[in-house]
């Protein structure tokens, strides 16, 4: 006698981290690479990194802001020499470098303002998930959904707004570099910009440096935020099973799905996909019959469900070991049996189901 088995993938975290969501159910038919579940792994003890981040952002845009205001008498400057037609060489190239750096403080600003909102707006898009599962539960009233959604709604058109003129800024500092090149190359060579000016250049390339770092961070940690665990094969979702003596005997519903919320350690299985059919039989071979037993020897196998089928397969291999039986296998449930496990394929047109079990001659 032999049980009928499949493969059974579990799927888990790399890392630890809660639950977000769990995106199929159970029996649920699935693809391999469709997302089943969203893993939360940021630690509770780095929840203050992202309020350190917006605060550091914070103070970059406040230091841009500085800058800004420490070009201004430049700009009163060369405006006072355009009203009185005397503007020379380093008059213009100055002009044109304020456009240039007031266009590079305009990004930075924008870069702070979209990161810092977008992480706001993920708590909201989060927020909105969860009201709309109670209010499918009729546990609060449908109002404080659609004010959340609005609130959600509202910050991403802000979101979408600043993003359309991080571009369009973007696009004027291109276009005022290239002013400048073209200026430069028309004009013979002079001395380039004043040394007040080219401090705050400086000052302001650091100020993009940090913005970089900052941003990459924030999307480093929006990233394990949103963790997705995809299926690894095509099937269908089944129960984690927890206890390892005879698991793979376990019927899909003895154990339970994980749930959002729930905290997994690095490792620990939040459910698991098992192949809709079964392709392999796992059999027992008594002492007695170990000399009868060679890998690739013709088997017939036996299936006594209606409708009642028999077919021939091969013995694919042989266990190394023997070992102790499942219980299903006993011929006396209190009485242990030991055997040799051995695999045996199953032949395409034999209809079977995972754990059933299967007669087996000619061993």
């Amino acid at each position: 006698m032999g049980i009928a088995q499949g493969q059974v993938r579990q799927v888990a975290s790399s890392s630890t981290g809660r639950i977000r969501s769990i995106a199929v159910n159970l029996f649920e038919p699935v693809q391999a690479g469709q997302t089943l579940a969203v893993v939360d792994t940021v630690l509770d003890s780095e929840q203050t990194l992202e309020a350190e981040l917006k605060a550091q952002l914070a103070v970059a845009g406040a230091e841009a802001e500085h800058l800004a205001s420490l070009l201004i008498p430049t700009q009163e400057e060369l405006q006072a020499d355009v009203a009185d037609l005397k503007l020379s060489r380093a008059d213009n190239e100055r002009r044109f470098a304020v456009d240039v750096e007031n266009a590079r403080l305009r990004i930075l600003e924008l870069q702070a303002t979209i990161a810092s909102d977008r992480v706001t707006l993920n708590d909201y898009a989060m927020e909105v998930k969860i009201l709309e599962d109670l209010v499918s539960k009729e546990a609060i009233a449908p109002y404080e959904l659609e004010k959340a959604r609005v609130q959600y709604e509202s910050l991403a058109s802000k979101v979408k707004e600043n993003e359309q003129q991080l571009e369009q800024t973007k696009e004027d500092l291109r276009k005022s570099e290239e002013r400048r090149e073209q200026f430069s190359e028309q004009q013979l060579p002079e001395l380039s910009v004043d040394h007040a000016l080219e401090a705050i250049r400086r000052e302001i390339t650091v100020q993009e440096e940090i913005m970089k770092g900052l941003l990459a961070q924030l999307e480093t940690l929006e990233t394990r935020r949103n963790v997705e665990l995809k299926s690894p094969i095509d099937g269908v979702v089944i129960a984690v099973h927890s206890q390892t003596n005879e698991a793979i005997l376990q019927r899909p519903g003895e154990q339970v799905v994980r749930r959002p919320g729930e905290v997994v350690s690095a490792g620990d299985p939040i459910l698991a996909v098992a192949e809709s059919e079964p392709t392999e039989i796992i059999a027992y071979v008594s002492e007695s019959q170990f000399r009868l037993l060679a890998e690739q020897m013709t088997v017939r196998l036996i299936k006594s469900r209606d409708p009642a089928q028999i077919a021939e397969s091969q013995v694919v291999r042989i266990g190394p070991t023997i070992e102790l039986m499942p219980q299903r296998l006993w011929s006396n449930p209190n009485v242990p049996q030991w055997g040799r496990p051995v695999l045996i394929n199953i032949p395409p047109g034999l209809n079977v189901v995972s754990g059933e079990i299967v007669g087996i001659t000619g061993l």
